[in-house]
């Protein structure tokens, strides 16, 4: 019996039963698209903190206070408040900093911290971001209506405000806020401009729309904030960054001692935040492929039963000539056939769902979760069907043709 013969018999068998043979694909098809889906989603992820960093500012260099940054490039969260808290930089290492020169073309102090935001509209928490007039520019944060604070305004201590986008639409709803003042910690500021739209603050992150940006002699002088956060030094090029960070380096190292202060940059950040997310994106597949397990057990069983329901057509079968390899070529193939089929209708589940989310996130399906997900189900349906497989070959042609 050749093997083009055998096939066509396996599919006659699959499609005489269509209702059980899609019941015995449904594991499969829920393994494929949860691996499929829950990958995109691991990879939209990573779309959306690249995305996030990239509004963040490029070929930046952010000199905290203390130790906080790690050998492996990420942080140490054990001393990171307690660095910030105790930070012993200052505007003078500004200046230090900005006599570089190149390839550093910008240094800024900033200042974070919690405040409370009124308006006659009502009240709302949010962050306080001080900083120099160059903070526009290196963090890419650019006023959408009004304008931000200038040199002149750091200079003169003025006690000007540009909010976020989800402070004006709440505090000032229905208004153009620009003119009107809002009180930071029960100190008024004058609003003159609003920052445009840069993040939902979703997945942990920090909610950028409700920050409030002032200047950073403001801070100092109406807010009793003294304490700087960290420094942002700009480059002029991402392959002089290197050079840029040992050239602070050898500054800040003047001024005061190692344990002090850490230097990193984004792309270090990013990297172990990538590593992060590329880990929970292998778990969250491997915990959906339990299901192509489960998917394989469940086609298993159903090839167990047919072959008791099928004993005397093997028996009828051997008895004409099929030979044990043409019985276990027969049921591998409707056991392959299976879960084919239900790999096809989990990729398409799978693919369709991802790009359904598109609409909310970036999930961002990749050919290759879709290849090892399709393969996974084939060679599941092949391993599962290899023990009923087997059991339909052994069988007695004489003791199958009696059996009731």
């Amino acid at each position: 019996m050749i093997v083009s013969v055998i096939a066509k018999t396996a599919t006659t068998s699959i499609l005489r039963n269509k209702t059980r043979s899609l019941l015995t694909t449904l594991g499969v098809v829920i393994g494929v698209a949860s691996v499929i889906l829950l990958t995109s989603i691991g990879n939209g992820l990573t779309v959306f903190v690249e995305e996030q960093f990239q509004n963040l500012g490029s070929n930046l260099l952010i000199i905290a206070p203390g130790d906080i940054v790690n050998d492996e490039g990420g942080f140490n969260q054990e001393s990171a408040a307690l660095s910030l808290s105790s930070s012993k930089l200052s505007l003078s290492d500004v200046k230090a900093l900005a006599r570089i020169g190149n390839p550093v073309t910008a240094v800024t102090p900033v200042i974070e911290g919690a405040g409370e935001f009124r308006s006659p509209q009502g009240k709302k928490q949010g962050i306080i971001v001080a900083s120099g007039a160059d903070y526009t520019e290196m963090r890419n944060t650019k006023a959408a209506l009004g304008r931000f604070f200038s040199n002149a305004d750091v200079n003169g201590s003025r006690k000007v405000a540009v909010i976020g986008d989800k402070i004006a639409s709440e505090l000032f709803a229905g208004s153009n806020p620009l003119g009107d003042t809002i009180t930071i910690n029960r100190i008024k500021f004058e609003i003159i401009g609003v920052v445009e739209k840069k993040t939902n603050g979703g997945f942990g992150g920090p909610d950028l729309d409700s920050a409030i940006y002032i200047p950073i002699t403001s801070a100092k002088t109406a807010l009793g904030l003294d304490k700087i956060s960290y420094l942002l030094a700009q480059v002029d090029n991402k392959n002089n960054i290197p050079y840029a960070k040992r050239k602070i380096d050898e500054v800040m190292l003047k001024r005061l001692n190692e344990e002090d202060f850490s230097i990193t940059d984004q792309s270090e950040i990013l990297k172990t935040i990538q590593t992060i997310l590329s880990t929970l994106t292998l778990g969250l597949a491997g915990i959906a492929a339990i299901s192509l397990v489960v998917g394989g057990i469940g086609i298993m069983n159903i090839m167990l039963v047919a072959v008791s329901e099928r004993t005397k057509e093997i028996g009828l079968r051997k008895a004409l000539g099929a030979t044990p390899n043409n019985i276990l070529v027969q049921f591998l193939i409707e056991s392959a056939v299976l879960s084919t089929l239900g790999g096809m209708i989990g990729i398409t589940i799978g693919v369709v769902g991802a790009l359904l989310l598109r609409s909310f996130f970036p999930a961002t399906p990749s050919l290759n979760s879709i290849l090892l997900a399709f393969g996974v189900s084939l060679a599941t349906g092949i391993v599962f069907g290899v023990f009923p497989a087997r059991k339909a070959a052994r069988l007695s042609p004489i003791e199958a043709l009696r059996y009731e």
